[in-house]
């Protein structure tokens, strides 16, 4: 359909986290920057922000520019209670059968975490909506996780990522003992009207096709309507899209974006 039309390779504006469409806008720049150096010391950070910002996308970056030395370990639903969030931990470590009871199932970890020492890996464990987390007990195993260590170093890195009100509840006084392990607190902004056009382009030109398609206008009008936040630029232009195709339209102008905003803001 439209990827013919516009001379694309693939969808510029999928909502996976391909790191090749991550757009290096200045916060983003100084997220990869800073979580970088704190994997790096094997300590504790946490990025926050709104849905569809990019933490996700910057954690599969990292990943892929940190490269072989480091192992990724991906928790993607953490509502669990501590005990499953230990046991997630372990099948991550390929831990087979992961124990039952707590204190084997920690030491079955801190040996899965020691072999991958010896060979020059350190994994990092990341995870993801923590916001949504519901037992305290949770967080409480977070922060131990820095006790697998060396006298000189710490053997696990952790990054730990969620919405905006995951800074209140890290804020609470039950998790003093937390936030004193935690080397990095960072904050994602979406991105200013001159980053979004940027933004545009960027992805444009990285599926195969040409920068220039969305008019000012309609940049200005997408920028109005999203807030900047770029899960919701990626719905409206591919809607947007789909309408100057079916209009045969060589542009994307603001009126493109004001027949289909109405439905996408519902």
């Amino acid at each position: 359909m439209y990827k013919e039309y516009f001379g694309f390779r693939t969808k510029p504006f999928s909502k996976t986290p391909d790191p090749r469409f991550l757009f290096m806008s200045s916060g983003h720049e100084e997220a990869i920057a800073r979580l970088e150096f704190v994997i790096e010391e094997r300590e504790i950070a946490v990025l926050t922000g709104e849905i569809g910002c990019g933490k996700t996308t910057i954690s599969r970056t990292l990943m892929d520019r940190l490269g072989d030395a480091y192992r990724f370990c991906f928790v993607v639903n953490p509502r669990l209670n501590a005990l499953e969030f230990l046991r997630s931990i372990a099948r991550l470590l390929e831990v087979e059968n992961p124990a039952v009871f707590k204190d084997e199932l920690l030491e079955q970890i801190n040996s899965a975490v020691y072999e991958n020492y010896k060979n020059g890996i350190c994994p990092v464990i990341v995870i993801d909506e923590a916001q949504v987390i519901s037992d305290a007990e949770v967080f409480d195993e977070i922060r131990l996780l820095t006790n697998f260590q060396l006298d000189d170093r710490n053997l696990v890195g952790v990054i730990i990522m969620g919405q905006p009100e995951l800074r209140d509840m890290l804020a609470l006084p039950r998790y003093e003992p937390l936030r004193q392990r935690i080397a990095l607190h960072y904050h994602l902004q979406p991105l200013s009207l001159e980053e979004t056009m940027e933004y545009l382009d960027f992805r444009l030109e990285a599926a195969g096709g040409s920068s220039g398609l969305f008019t000012p206008d309609a940049v200005q009008k997408i920028f109005e309507l999203t807030g900047g936040v770029p899960r919701k630029i990626n719905s409206m232009a591919t809607n947007a899209l789909l309408v100057a195709y079916g209009y045969d339209a060589a542009l994307i102008d603001s009126s493109i974006i004001d027949e289909i905003k109405d439905e996408l803001m519902m």
